[in-house]
This record gives C-alpha cells, structure tokens and sequence, in this order.
C-alpha cells in the first residue's frame, strides 16, 4: 500500500512513467489500457503504477466529484473479462492537496504479457504503446524468472508435438489475439504458442498444462484428472438405480460442449395453462445456471493436487456438482459466493475460457446463476464448502 505521502509525490511528478492522469472516469478505454500498461511493467520498476482521476495532464485538479459509483465503475475494469489475466489492483478515493481523487493502483503482474483485448499494452516513457514482438519476448522472459502458476509451468515431458496445431492456429488464436496484430503478425507458431502461454518459450519448448487442456492431443495423459463425470439416477440418492452415466473427456472446449448438450438433453420442460390461454413452458432446472456452475467448478477445480474428476450427480429432485476444489487465495469458507469475492487457482485456464467465450466476465457466475434459478421459481443454491472441495446443490423447481 502507499503511502500519502508516495501519492504526492507520484501526483506531482509530471515526467513519471508510473503515473497516468485522467481528469474524469469517462475514458474508460484509455484508464484499462493503462491498467494493463502497469500490469506489464516493460520498465520492471517492480512498483506499482498510479492512475490518478481526476488530474488534468499538467497535474491541476479537474474538481471530479468522487462518488461510489465512479469507485465501482474503475473497480470493474479488473473483472470485465477484457484484461487477462486478471490484473491486481485497488480502487481508493483520496484527497490530496485539496483535489479529490480516484487513485488506481496497478501491481505488476507475475505472469506477464498481461493483455487488454488482445492487444500488450505497455509503458514507453510517458506515454502508452502496443508492445512489439522483441517487448513481448522479453516479458515473457520474466514470466519465466519468476514463480509461476501451475497451468503454465511448463512440463519437460510434454513438447510442441502433443499439441494440436491445427486447432490452436485456425480455433484458438484469432479468438485470443486481435485481427489487426494477427494481420501483422510474422512469428512462427511456437512464438504465438508461447505467447499464449501453451508453450514455453524457446529454447526448452515445452508444454504448459494450460496448452494441453486447450489444444491437448491427449490431455488426460498429462492431466489424469481432466474429465467430467455424469451420473443421472432414478431416485434421491446414490444408491438409486442409475439411467445414465458418461465420462466427458478431451480438451477442455470439446469437454465443455458436449457438457452443455448433457446438460440440455436432461433438463424436463413443463407446460403450464394456469395464466390462462397463453402457454407458458418452463424447464425444471434453468440451463445458464447449471452451465455457470459446471464451467466454474472446471474453471477453479484443483488439476494439480487432486485426479478426481468434476462430478454431476443428477437425482430426481436435485442437481449436486461436485468440484475438487477448495477455496483459493482470498476466497475461504466464510466469504465464499459473495460478490466480489473472487479469485483464481488456475488464471491462465480462466483467460482461455473467456477466450473461447465460455466466459463473459470474471467473478459473476455464481451471481448469474443464482438469479437464473430465482427468475424459473427454483429454490436457491446450496452451496458446502471445505478445504479441498466444493460442492454446489441445485434443487429442482416445484
């Protein structure tokens, strides 16, 4: 946290290259690509950087009226599934010298190139740029150097030839990287694995298990626990008689699509005439919320400590999915579903999702689900919560 006065400081530092000065909340576009500029840190200060609103350029206040809303709306930037990964980053209001302000303060990231759709935005003395392909290299140089996440430690077993080319270059990559810099775009395709995160970077070029998930000739091979478990049963317990079952395995997009399929084909849609002549057809269990909740227990499971599979369990008068997962980072057993309240065990497999357009925006899918299942009539998630699992209850609607 810095202090006061280390804001000052910042504020009155016109030549700064870890300050950027906004006189309203307005440029929204302008304030995220410099969140995503600090987040990389081409300078490596390995401080964070400032984003003063309500600062002309010349460093004069603009007289902005902070409110809670305005607090909000730069809150969001971190969550709107455009900068990925996830920046980290705190919303404060402040008054300084007499001028109140909304301070965003960006830390540097430990798994650079961060990118605000699509694009390496990064800091060039005063002034924000489009990292080129020698910038990037060499932030990917530093993700190397430092303790990275398991979904992209690389794994020495694993190379570019357990890699599915085809689908990464023709599927993955022009839904992760913008049109203009793939028109651009000159580097082979172990450089864009890399980039991406699937690859390390040259000269082991080996794969990461985020690679393996997303375009994984093999991904159980790598990844034993990778695959979902469904179960539908004629009763109200696991000793019912069982009336299907499959194991949905692959890559993680095939593993999602052919879940979403599942899902659909055992939800019940009831007519209902009581409103009168209008036909009302409503389905026993809303889909978006047994899809949000699915996706997020693959999302947040633990791949690394754990090779139980993501498990659904379909009883006539419940829906359990069980993730073998616990809470993570700053989500425990007390906090856990509560707005705002998000983090990520697995980030790079987050921004793959959100890539693939399984996800819309981070941290709301337990909110999406629950206002799904309260718009058809069904009574709210149950959620039990220990250190090592995950286990969400979706009761059918009366």
């Amino acid at each position: 946290m810095l202090t006061e006065e280390e804001l000052l400081a910042l504020k009155n530092d016109l030549e700064s290259d870890r300050v950027e000065r906004k006189a309203s909340a307005a440029e929204t576009e302008k304030i995220a690509e410099a969140v995503c500029a600090f987040a990389n840190d081409m300078p490596g200060h390995g401080k964070p950087g400032v984003i003063f609103v309500g600062l002309r350029d010349d460093g004069s206040c603009a007289g902005l009226v902070v409110t809670d809303e305005l607090l909000r709306k730069l809150a969001d930037i971190r969550s709107s599934g455009n900068i990925v990964p996830i920046p980290r980053l705190t919303v404060q209001k402040r008054v300084l010298e007499g001028c109140e302000l909304a301070i965003v303060i960006v830390e540097p990231s430990d798994a650079p190139p961060v990118r605000y759709k699509g694009r390496v935005c990064i800091r060039v003395g005063p002034r924000r740029a489009i990292a080129d392909a020698q910038e990037e290299r060499i932030l990917t140089e530093r993700r190397r150097a430092r303790d990275l996440p398991w979904d992209v430690r690389p794994l020495p077993s694993a190379g570019l030839e357990d890699l599915d080319l085809l689908f990464f270059q023709r599927e993955y990559l022009p839904a992760a990287v913008s049109p203009e810099l793939l028109e651009q775009n000159q580097r082979s395709v172990e450089q864009q694995l890399a980039a991406l995160r699937f690859l390390s970077p040259p000269p082991q070029t080996h794969a990461t298990p985020t690679g393996l998930l997303v375009c994984g000739k093999d991904p159980r091979r790598w990844v034993p626990g990778a695959y979902v478990q469904f179960l539908r049963l004629d009763g109200d317990d696991l000793a019912a008689p069982i009336r299907d079952q499959k194991e949905l395995e692959g890559t993680l997009p095939d593993v999602l699509r052919r879940l979403d399929e599942v899902l659909e084909a055992n939800i019940q849609v009831r007519t209902d005439l009581s409103g009168g002549p209008l036909e009302i057809r409503r389905p026993d269990y809303p889909l978006p919320a047994l899809q949000q909740i699915a996706r997020n227990a693959i999302m947040h499971r633990d791949y690394e400590g754990s090779h139980a599979p993501v498990r659904i369990y379909w009883f006539e008068n419940r829906v359990e999915i069980h993730n073998p997962g616990g809470p993570f980072g700053q989500v425990n057993r007390q906090n856990f579903g509560q707005p705002g309240v998000t983090d990520y065990r697995n980030p790079h497999i987050a921004e793959a999702l959100r890539n693939l357009g399984y996800v819309q925006k981070f941290g709301v899918g337990i909110a999406l689900a629950r206002k799904a299942m309260e718009k058809n009539g069904n009574p709210g998630i149950e959620f039990e919560v220990t250190d090592r699992n995950v286990l969400a209850v979706l009761r059918r609607r009366a």
